[in-house]
């Protein structure tokens, strides 16, 4: 296993601003904290963050997501450390009726709309959050698990746009026992979420296995290491993929996107799945990671057609997918279902 830092050297000068880099183009920043000692950290060395010089307006948010009796005074408690570093504080409630099943994703989901939807009314540009280097070994594990593609297994990224927002993980590559060290070490108080030993959450199972697994070598670190090649391999073929998807002439006339299906069948498989997921991007249907074996499927067929020469029409994601014999492929919405009486 690779040697820890000493928690002290994180909040250097040279390391937050290495750290921080991403922010400096920034206009506002909203910052996520629950209160727990990653994000108390990544509060911390915000406010340790170039004092003397000015740098972006700071705003720290809470999402209070209603599933506690001790949420609330959680979130109070982070405003007050908040105020005593010179932020603002806003506490962001979940409402309404919370789901029996997949809480942890419902959560997440309502979480980040409540966060964008925050930046946005407080003229934020970015949004932070504590995300550390075992919630990325984590996620990778999730991912491998479900089957995922080289996306899922490039993990969370570092920074990336969310709606117009600018998402930025600058703690993505700090294992969490250096932040935990960190708080005991100055003295930061933070709150422990009882949620996090719950077995009933997956990632919770997961998190439980990491010590046996680093045991085998399979440690956060090389996990997270894994993600950064995966995401680097990612790129590459994404980049490869929206070359050759412009020289299939695409064009959209209003009601669909038409382009040369040659490509397709001329690629290698990784490529060709990569430019049909463009072009069903390019004309606004695109689909979720979570129906990548429907788009594999559909490549496949495509491809196959192409071969025989033959057209094919089949439906993806809401998507109509038409290829004709000449060689175009289309990609318009599936008209609405007829249904009988």
């Amino acid at each position: 296993m690779t040697d820890l830092p000493h928690p002290g050297s994180l909040s250097s000068g040279d390391t937050l601003d290495t750290l921080f880099a991403p922010l400096r183009q920034a206009g506002r920043i909203l910052v996520a904290v629950s209160g727990g000692p990653d994000s108390i950290a990544l509060m911390h060395l915000l406010a340790r963050w170039n004092p003397n010089t000015p740098r972006p307006s700071i705003l720290i948010a809470t999402v209070d997501h209603r599933l506690r009796s001790e949420s609330a005074d959680e979130a109070a408690f982070v405003a007050r450390e908040a105020a005593s570093l010179g932020f603002p504080h806003r506490t962001l409630t979940w409402d309404g009726p919370k789901p029996e099943t997949g809480l942890q994703e419902a959560a997440r989901e309502a979480r980040y709309r409540l966060l964008i939807q925050c930046a946005r009314e407080e003229g934020a540009t970015h949004l932070l959050t504590a995300h550390t280097q075992d919630d990325q070994a984590e996620t990778v594990l999730m991912r491998m698990a479900r089957g995922s593609g080289l996306s899922g297994l490039a993990g969370m990224r570092m920074d990336r746009d969310r709606d117009g927002i600018r998402h930025v993980r600058p703690l993505l590559d700090c294992p969490k026992e250096i932040l935990l060290k960190l708080c005991r070490t100055e003295g930061w108080r933070f709150v422990t979420d009882p949620s996090n030993a719950n077995e009933r959450f997956t990632r919770v199972r997961w998190r439980k296995l990491m010590p046996a697994l680093a045991a085998e070598g399979l440690t956060a670190d090389r996990l997270a290491r894994l993600a950064r090649r995966v995401a680097q391999a990612e790129a590459a073929l994404d980049a490869k993929a929206r070359e050759i998807f412009l020289n299939a002439e695409p064009v959209s006339d209003g009601k669909g996107l038409h382009m040369k299906a040659k490509f397709l069948a001329e690629e290698p498989f990784e490529i060709a799945l990569r430019i049909l997921s463009q072009a069903l991007s390019e004309a606004g249907l695109g689909l979720d990671n979570s129906r990548l074996h429907r788009l594999e499927s559909c490549t496949q067929r495509l491809q196959s057609a192409l071969a025989a020469g033959v057209g094919l029409r089949l439906t993806i994601a809401g998507a109509l997918v038409q290829l004709d014999r000449a060689g175009t492929l289309s990609i318009r919405p599936e008209p609405p279902r007829r249904r009988g009486r």
